[in-house]
């Protein structure tokens, strides 16, 4: 797949670390130019050293009207889009009747999502290729995320339909689920270590490897989602868990 997206231009939201800075990464290898937005630089800071030019960070909120807007008028002066992945996404510990959780998860994860596709709507490439991230979560459970992995489901939803809608303009949609992996997000729980430690050590047993996913495997999965080996794939969901759902 080396040069494969060579001279693309895509959009990664969410780059700054995990599965978008994999992603921002395994493009930028590929000979895309990439425009990466995050709240933070993170991780982009070494890829900015290393690719100049071909990485363009752009600071911004994917909840945010203005910063929607500056990403538009960034790509604007770049060209047209022809790899989208709206990653940016978050996972909060709620009862599962708190539907403020939902709210909040839903304006990342969904909302955050289809808003990065409209505000791009107009710039996008003939035959572009669009990745949304979903979860695996939504073929088991998970005490606690019943907010996050609604949020995601429904976004799924949304997705199908819109890969009807726009496949007549050349545009492809897809989603990828990534079972457990090894990313920041899980820090973000609110769980002490011990909790922590618990839960990955009950998780692993569920899993065919006995270990959690790379970020860059998931990666993987979606710029082949993203290539033109995918091209006959639309509004479908891989999942990408290691076994996970299996057991």
């Amino acid at each position: 797949m080396h040069n494969e997206f060579k001279p693309n231009l895509s959009v990664v939201t969410g780059a700054s670390s995990g599965i978008g800075l994999a992603v921002t990464r395994r493009l930028l290898e590929s000979g895309s130019k990439v425009v990466a937005m995050s709240r933070q630089i993170g991780g982009l800071g070494e890829l900015v050293e290393r690719f100049g030019d071909m990485l363009s960070w752009l600071p911004g909120d994917v909840t945010q009207v203005a910063d929607q807007t500056r990403l538009a008028q960034r790509v604007g002066t770049l060209g047209q889009v022809d790899c989208l992945v709206p990653n940016a996404g978050i996972a909060q510990l709620a009862e599962g009747l708190d539907l403020a959780a939902f709210d909040r998860q839903w304006a990342v994860n969904g909302a955050g999502a289809l808003n990065t596709l409209s505000s791009l709507r107009e710039h996008l490439a003939p035959e572009a290729s669009v990745v949304f991230i979903g979860t695996f979560l939504e073929q088991a459970t998970f005490a606690g995320l019943a907010a996050y992995i609604a949020s995601k489901a429904a976004l799924r939803a949304q997705m199908r339909t819109l890969a009807v809608e726009l496949a007549p303009h050349g545009v492809r949609l897809n989603m990828v689920s990534p079972g457990p992996t090894a990313t920041p997000i899980w820090g973000t729980l609110g769980l002490d270590e011990q909790a922590l430690g618990s839960v990955a050590n009950t998780v692993n047993q569920r899993l065919l490897t006995g270990q959690f996913l790379e970020p860059q495997a998931v990666a993987d999965v979606i710029l082949f989602q993203l290539s033109r080996g995918a091209r006959g794939v639309y509004g479908q969901d891989w999942i990408v868990d290691n076994g996970y759902t299996l057991r």
